[in-house]
């Protein structure tokens, strides 16, 4: 009895682009386009079944858009049946589908376009495991022609590997498979083109599919022969390899009259041909220029299929696009230049002129070596910014290699090739960034630099950093030298104690100091407030900050030697105006949605006579500009973090101002001194380092030496049965160096004589048993520190006199400054009256 096995009339359509899905095979189709996504999300999603949703699926030419109209597609299909979906939902919807083929269908009508197709559908022949045709046995030339293509099928699957699981199965499937089967599922498992496949699709008749699918088999038949000599072949080049004589590789192949695997090398061969164009027109020199064309000899006689292959053509890559002999022309205007620093940073005058220095050199002797200058300042005085205004004033391309926590020294030198994953240094990888070989380097945070057992990369920048050494800098990986002479390197660093002292010798030290309040001031009305005003969307007719302000938020909201700080408070200041102009937007007109202004659009108020606002207080739509006060500063930003506490802290004896430097800056660091009964220890807290610890012990010492003198009493009695102890505030912060002796002495000195130190002076210094003043460093960062605590008085050592022609005018306008030589001068200018009992030690000059 004959089966009615039948498809549904109506099928929704699945269009797939670039396959064709015939009967009897399986494919997994990716769901892509809005069409077929609708239909996948209406029609399988949330089913428990999916073994009876039969759906249609309709080859797509390649290239088609989505959008176009659905009345041209194909109108023969193959209806499938759905064995199995999987994707996810999340980030976003990604489907594929399993659909196994049934038979072929007609479009018949197109019943929808949109969410998805459906359409009528006419189905053309029978579905799988009903009775067999009858006109094979009645066609003789059908039946030998069936014959002859079950042969070829036979001799594809002999050819294939049997222990593979698939090709087991499928050999089995052949066996049992009826004639009029065989085409679909050959044609699906050959190699075979989008449009050939579909001409498989559309021969409804049989003989004619048989016809369309035969050459097809014996193509793929064919192509596996050649394939099994090309093996075989393989065995005699890794054999002829093995005992050192030359391959020509062309010869091989052309052995093999294989066509395809000729193409295959003439196109490797063309690459070659490329790289070696690439290598010449790099113009290498001599020693890199032999040493690539022995690594392309090397490649040219290489199968692509080794390892090496791949690795020796990335090496001879970057050799070709390494700048070897490209520059940059320098732009040489020393006025235009000076014009240009100027604009782009306020102060740094000495920076500048070294920058000055080298444009003037290199104008007038175009083979000046590339300097290698260090900025040393705290965080946020401009360090990363001047070297790119410098790149940027020179006409040269600026790469930027930050070295914080860099603990490898293959990061700088780079790998050697014989481990995997190896890559060049960051040097070289910066050259070939850039694209020329006189580019603008920032070694950024140079004192970051780490040590471990991968080597120190500070000794690996001693060539580098060297403008002796460095025009044959050798990276590993590179394995030939290259000239950086013609690089400028600039490095940054917060603290110079902490960078090898063999890499400091090699680099020429600039110092940046913080900035005065003046210079803040400036600072933050030029650059600051118009790059906050941008990045908030606002404009001067909404938000005025006058310099009063300024100076406000400087003084009592920041005590910093940067401007990060001050930055960060003026955006607090912008976020709050921006609020409230988003406000009064939204009040003044609920259905505009909130923009970036605009200039069409400056206010939203035109009477601005009295228009300084507490913020926080704003409960009608503001009037334009907002100017900001100290009423609305404090609004904003909440109470001062920094007051003056110099008179309270100095209004008692025992207590004294001393000056430190740190790596953020200058500080000024209060000292106190307590007595009480013991056994005559001294006691030292305040977390201090061991040159502290001595300090304290040799100011101990000097005021006992020196008792009678300073009308304290008697030496031996000083210290019966009291304890002293000095203390240094903000004991969680460590405090270390030689700038407090004197600080310490004249602490001690207030204690003992019951005299309070002036309010107004603070001072720095050490000092020897002898009573003498020694000179310490960083005394621009000490005075800048004080000038923003309000200090008007300052104890410098005599021989630090020169430093002070870097203080800026206006600071020494403002501060009163005391030399001294030795303890004796610096006790009578640190109290009211002096100390007319201390006679200086007055030595006799030599008469030989």
């Amino acid at each position: 009895m004959a089966s009615t096995l039948t498809i549904p009339r109506r099928l929704p359509l699945l269009l797939v682009a670039d396959n064709v899905l015939l009967p009897g095979s399986s494919m997994r189709i990716p769901v892509r386009n809005r069409r077929n996504m609708n239909m996948v999300k209406s029609r399988l999603l949330g089913r428990s079944t999916l073994s009876s949703t039969v759906i249609g699926v309709i080859p797509k030419e390649p290239g088609e858009d989505e959008s176009e109209d659905l009345t041209g597609i194909h109108p023969i299909g193959t209806a499938a049946v759905v064995v199995q979906v999987t994707g996810t939902n999340w980030p976003k919807p990604a489907y594929t589908l399993l659909v196994t083929g049934l038979c072929r269908f007609k479009v018949a009508d197109l019943l929808q376009e949109s969410p998805y197709p459906v359409a009528t559908v006419t189905q053309l022949d029978k579905l799988p495991g009903e009775e067999s045709d009858q006109s094979l046995k009645s066609d003789e030339e059908l039946g030998v022609l069936a014959e002859n293509f079950r042969e070829q099928a036979a001799k594809l699957v002999e050819m294939l590997d049997i222990s593979i699981p698939v090709v087991a199965k499928l050999k089995r499937m052949l066996e049992n498979l009826p004639s009029e089967h065989l085409p679909d599922l050959c044609a699906a498992i050959v190699k075979a083109s989008f449009t050939e496949k579909v001409q498989v699709l559309d021969a409804l008749d049989l003989t004619e599919r048989f016809r369309k699918t035969l050459p097809l088999l014996m193509r793929q038949i064919e192509g596996l022969k050649l394939l099994q000599k090309a093996r075989k072949e393989n065995v005699e080049i890794v054999s002829r390899r093995e005992t050192g004589r030359p391959i020509n590789m062309k010869r091989v192949f052309r052995k093999l009259s294989n066509k395809d695997l000729e193409e295959e090398v003439d196109e490797e061969q063309d690459d070659n041909l490329d790289l070696e164009q690439k290598l010449k027109a790099a113009q290498l020199p001599e020693h890199a220029h032999k040493h690539a064309m022995k690594d392309l000899k090397r490649l040219k006689q290489m199968s692509s299929h080794m390892p090496e292959h791949a690795m020796l053509r990335n090496y001879l890559e970057l050799m070709a696009e390494l700048p070897w002999s490209k520059s940059s022309k320098d732009t040489l205007d020393i006025i235009q230049a000076r014009k240009d620093l100027d604009e782009d940073h306020y102060g740094l005058d000495k920076l500048k002129k070294r920058v000055i220095e080298y444009l003037a050199v290199r104008q007038l002797k175009n083979t000046l070596k590339g300097p290698i200058l260090c900025f040393v300042g705290p965080p946020g005085v401009g360090k990363t910014s001047v070297g790119k205004s410098i790149a940027r004033t020179l006409g040269r391309e600026f790469h930027r290699i930050a070295l914080g926590g860099c603990c490898d020294q293959s990061d700088i030198r780079g790998h050697r090739r014989t481990y995997i994953g190896a890559l060049p240094g960051r040097i070289v990888q910066g050259l070939k960034i850039v694209g020329v070989n006189n580019p603008v380097f920032l070694l950024d945070e140079v004192d970051k630099l780490g040590k471990s057992f991968h080597g120190d990369p500070a000794a690996a920048l001693l060539e580098v950093l060297d403008p002796e050494q460095n025009n044959s800098f050798t990276d590993h990986y590179l394995n030939t030298p290259f000239d950086l002479s013609q690089v400028m390197f600039i490095a940054t660093a917060n603290n110079m104690a902490t960078i090898p002292a063999a890499l400091l010798d090699r680099m020429e030290m600039i110092y940046i100091p913080g900035y005065t309040q003046e210079e803040k001031v400036h600072i933050a009305s030029r650059y600051l407030m118009p790059k906050q005003l941008r990045e908030h969307g606002l404009t001067e007719e909404q938000l005025q900050i006058p310099d009063d302000t300024i100076k406000c938020i400087v003084a009592r909201y920041t005590r910093e030697a940067g401007v990060r700080t001050l930055e960060r408070r003026i955006a607090a200041v912008s976020r709050a105006v921006a609020v409230k102009v988003a406000e009064s937007r939204t009040k003044h007109d609920p259905e505009k949605p909130v923009t970036q202004s605009s200039p069409e659009k400056k206010t939203l108020v035109e009477d601005t006579s009295h228009n300084t606002h507490n913020v926080s207080e704003l409960a009608h739509p503001p009037e334009m500009p907002i100017v900001i006060d100290e009423a609305a500063l404090e609004d904003i930003l909440g109470p001062p973090q920094f007051d003056s506490e110099t008179s309270e802290r100095l209004g008692q004896p025992g207590v004294a101002m001393g000056l430190a430097w740190t790596t953020v800056g200058g500080e000024i660091m209060f000292v106190e001194a307590t007595r009480m009964e013991g056994e005559g220890k001294l006691i030292l807290t305040g977390q201090l380092g061991d040159v502290m610890k001595e300090s304290a012990n040799l100011a101990l010492n000097w005021v006992r030496s020196n008792a009678q003198r300073l009308g304290i009493g008697s030496t031996s009695h000083m210290l019966d049965g009291t304890d002293i102890h000095i203390h240094f505030p903000a004991g969680a912060v460590g405090k270390d160096g030689p700038s407090a002796g004197v600080t310490i002495v004249t602490v001690l000195v207030s204690l003992f004589t019951q005299r309070c130190v002036r309010s107004d002076t603070a001072m720095t210094g050490e000092v020897t048993l002898r009573g003498l003043v020694l000179p310490v460093g960083g005394i621009k960062e000490k005075v800048l520190a004080a000038h923003r605590a309000g200090i008007r008085r300052i104890l410098l050592p005599k021989r630090n006199a020169k430093d002070l022609n870097e203080i800026p005018n206006n600071v020494k306008n403002d501060i009163s400054f005391i030399l001294v030589g030795r303890l004796e001068d610096v006790l009578k200018a640190a109290f009211d009256g002096g100390f007319p009992s201390l006679v200086d030690n007055v030595s006799t000059p030599s008469k030989l």
